[in-house]
């Protein structure tokens, strides 16, 4: 096995999350309420069954992470468990504090690296995909050190190429965060799916000529407030959580409150805590190397472009559809973080379908290794980065209309692309950063509704119409699928709800139809709706300590009754 890596082996986003990893492992706790709570922060878009595999495989992941060496936080032998935005229980693990995701990168690294059949090669940024006859058979790569390309043959390729942050100017993404998975995914024929969903943090360090660098969630999670230039804390107007309230609805609101006072940053004030320097030492320490002593001043803050809940389309494990190509990740799109990702899901994701989709690579190691591929990718952009990126970020960014978009894709049309004679790495972000923009383009415009990460201000509302997954490919224009299948019903018995007809099955509704429902015998379940009665057999959980009947329905009534 070779892992390629664009910088060096730990330049990811992984490497500089700091939130931590969300998991149902505390005595409080429940993996249904988990997976509820993901649901919730979905807006309508989740894939259910994404999201069981994620909070039911998501506890043995840790484990195995800790069997590795990970050094999650203790108090004692006891795992420590944090609070986050839009979670109704502590279940968020960090380590180090606020270096969760190095710690994780840390392990990851020292258990691969003592296998003898996995090779790391630095500095190699796959610019393309080799294909023949329709089927993926290695990658094109830009070796900096050697400043070349080089042609390297596969029986299966694995995208684990993370985010997409990059593409826009206010970003809290590393700087390999080009959105080159998607782009090279594309040009190569796969599916690509949501990927207007892209998720704005609320909370990024805005200082003149710092980095917007990331002040985690956690720090509103452990009591930090949202305050205005006079001072006032904005969010507890504006949501019931206040500053826990989900990233997209802070982001918007700070936007809100900046366009209403001029301000260039609102801020996030951590003054009336304790402790801050050591529950946080890598955040408190960046801000005081800008002049920002957290546990003395609030600190300057805007939203920046922070994760992608699309990518390549996969199926749960990380089956692409394009033959031999597989993803995981961020730059991936299981469906499981629908239009919005739950706080500290990104981790989990990642170490739970990246082994799954180790997994189903095996079925390719038989395989044979083609001898004439061809790279599956076309010319250059004439522009430049900060152009590209600017546009993005005024037209594609954090607040949408149609107009906006539509300049962005008539300046940077899809077959506008020209021949460079020397290349170098720098142009095949340009490209790629090109190619991904345009698609988020794409997708906003034909997406007539705001949900989640994306937001409209032309189409400010939600629309059942749209409560459905975005689909291109190259060469096709934009299509919606249904979503399939669909969400999970939480019901307490015994009660009695109302609900609509059809629309029952999307989302519990106030209009119409009472449904009553009584628990059957070894846990089965029967809802009767409209004198027609729904039976249980399919993946039913009863949790008998607390009465819940989790029920996944059909899409259609399966049996009828008198």
């Amino acid at each position: 096995m070779l892992v390629l890596a664009k910088d060096s082996i730990r330049e990811s986003s992984s490497q500089y999350a700091q939130g931590g990893i969300a998991v149902a492992l505390s005595d409080d706790d429940q993996v249904e309420l988990h997976e509820q709570d993901t649901l919730a922060a979905g807006d309508g878009l989740c894939n259910p069954e994404a999201v069981h595999v994620l909070v039911e495989e998501g506890p043995g992941a840790i484990q195995q992470l800790i069997q590795w060496g990970t050094e999650f936080d203790r108090e004692g032998t006891k795992l420590v468990f944090a609070r986050e935005g839009a979670h109704s229980r502590s279940r968020v693990l960090h380590a180090h504090g606020d270096s969760t995701g190095r710690e994780m990168v840390r392990s990851l690294y020292k258990h691969a690296a003592s296998l003898a059949n996995v090779r790391f090669e630095s500095f190699a940024a796959v610019t393309d995909l080799l294909m023949e006859d329709g089927e993926v058979v290695g990658a094109m790569a830009f070796d900096s050190e050697r400043d070349m390309l080089v042609s390297i043959r596969a029986r299966a390729v694995l995208l684990a190429t993370g985010g997409l942050g990059r593409v826009f100017l206010e970003t809290t993404n590393p700087d390999v965060a080009t959105g080159d998975g998607v782009a090279i995914a594309y040009r190569a024929g796969a599916t690509i799916s949501d990927i207007e969903f892209v998720q704005f943090h609320p909370t990024a360090l805005h200082l003149e000529g710092a980095p917007r660098f990331l002040l985690s969630e956690a720090l509103r999670g452990e009591g930090a407030y949202l305050r205005n230039a006079s001072g006032e804390r904005f969010m507890i107007e504006q949501h019931k959580m206040a500053e826990l309230a989900p990233r997209d609805v802070v982001s918007r609101c700070i936007v809100q409150e900046l366009a209403a006072s001029g301000e260039p940053h609102v801020f996030l004030d951590l003054t009336h805590l304790t402790g801050i320097a050591e529950r946080f030492p890598r955040i408190y320490e960046t801000c005081l190397h800008y002049g920002i002593d957290l546990a003395k001043q609030a600190a300057p803050v805007h939203p920046a472009a922070h994760y992608a809940m699309g990518g390549v389309r996969t199926d749960l494990s990380g089956v692409t559809g394009t033959p031999r190509l597989f993803a995981a990740g961020e730059v991936a799109c299981t469906g499981v973080h629908g239009a919005n990702r739950l706080a500290s899901n990104s981790l989990l994701e990642g170490i739970v379908f990246g082994a799954r989709a180790a997994e189903a690579m095996k079925v390719s190691s038989g395989r044979p290794v083609f001898v004439d591929p061809q790279p599956a990718g076309n010319g250059f952009v004439r522009t430049d980065e900060r152009t590209i990126r600017t546009a993005a970020w005024l037209y594609a960014g954090l607040v949408r209309t149609a107009a906006g978009m539509e300049t962005l894709l008539r300046q940077y049309p899809e077959d506008a692309f020209c021949a460079i004679a020397s290349p170098v790495r720098t142009d095949y972000e340009v490209r790629n950063i090109v190619t991904v923009a345009t698609l988020i383009a794409r997708c906003g415009l034909a997406r007539k509704e705001s949900r989640g990460g994306h937001y409209r201000s032309d189409y400010p509302e939600r629309s059942v119409e749209f409560q459905k997954h975005s689909v291109v490919k190259l060469g096709s224009a934009v299509s919606f699928e249904d979503c399939l299948p669909l969400p999970l019903l939480f019901l307490h018995a015994p009660v009695n709800l109302v609900a609509s007809k059809m629309e029952y099955f999307r989302r519990l509704s106030t209009e119409e139809l009472t449904a009553s429902l009584r628990p059957g015998n070894a846990g089965e379940l029967k809802v009767r709706i409209d004198g027609t009665i729904l039976d249980g057999h399919h993946r039913i959980a009863v949790l008998r300590e607390r009465g819940e009947i989790v029920d996944r329905l059909p899409r259609t009534i399966i049996k009828r009754s008198e």
